[in-house]
């Protein structure tokens, strides 16, 4: 039986290093970059991966019909992985670039860090968050397996995505103020970390994306 994993490729982020990486923790998979929508639904799992503007990414979704497509994937009951800026995509607006509709399939907002960032020490906080930080598991979830809660991810990002319905929190992470790193529901995981780029833990989590049935 395959596995197919269909990678949306709408010419924002490093897709290959994804690929590599779904490649790498499970041989049997076959993982297809592509902007093809028959493709993309004919696939058994897709993950929606973004880096870059929210702007730019969101024009390119939309002139594709990707918010669209992506909407249909995770109505169908298939499972898909958001990754980075393709979770704050799933919002309903952010404030980057003075304010941008997003594709409002997760009710909730994406908020910027702010100028005045500080931590418990009073010691301001660069933004973009950039480096190692931990992740606290909110729920207990089939991507989460065999990864400690605490463990650590590799995080690159400005805004930070604040979900209508806090129970879709699977994730919280502290930078400067606590955030929701991950969002659950259904058959739909999103994370603003990068799996790809965060070596044991991040490839444990891909590697249970492959086997993940979305329930």
């Amino acid at each position: 039986m395959s596995n197919t994993i269909a990678i949306c490729d709408y010419g924002m982020g490093n897709l290959h290093s994804v690929a590599s990486a779904l490649e790498h923790v499970d041989k049997s998979v076959i993982v297809q970059i592509t902007s093809d929508p028959d493709v993309i639904e004919k696939a058994d799992r897709i993950v929606f991966p973004g880096v870059g503007a929210v702007r730019d990414c969101m024009h390119e979704v939309s002139r594709l019909g990707f918010d669209g497509l992506v909407a249909r994937c995770i109505a169908s009951g298939k499972p898909v992985l958001g990754i980075c800026v393709g979770m704050q995509l799933l919002f309903s607006n952010s404030e980057e670039n003075g304010g941008t509709r997003c594709m409002d399939l997760i009710s909730g907002a994406v908020r910027y860090f702010g100028e005045d960032l500080l931590d418990e020490s009073g010691d301001k906080l660069k933004v973009p968050h950039m480096g190692w930080n931990n992740v606290t598991q909110a729920i207990n979830h089939p991507l989460w397996e065999n990864i400690a809660s605490g463990a650590q991810f590799y995080f690159v990002h400005s805004y930070f995505c604040e979900p209508a319905d806090t129970s879709l929190t699977a994730g919280v992470t502290e930078y400067g103020k606590k955030f929701t790193s991950a969002v659950a529901r259904n058959n739909l995981f999103a994370t603003q970390f990068h799996p790809e780029k965060s070596h044991d833990n991040g490839l444990q989590l891909l590697s249970n994306f492959c086997r993940w049935n979305g329930f």
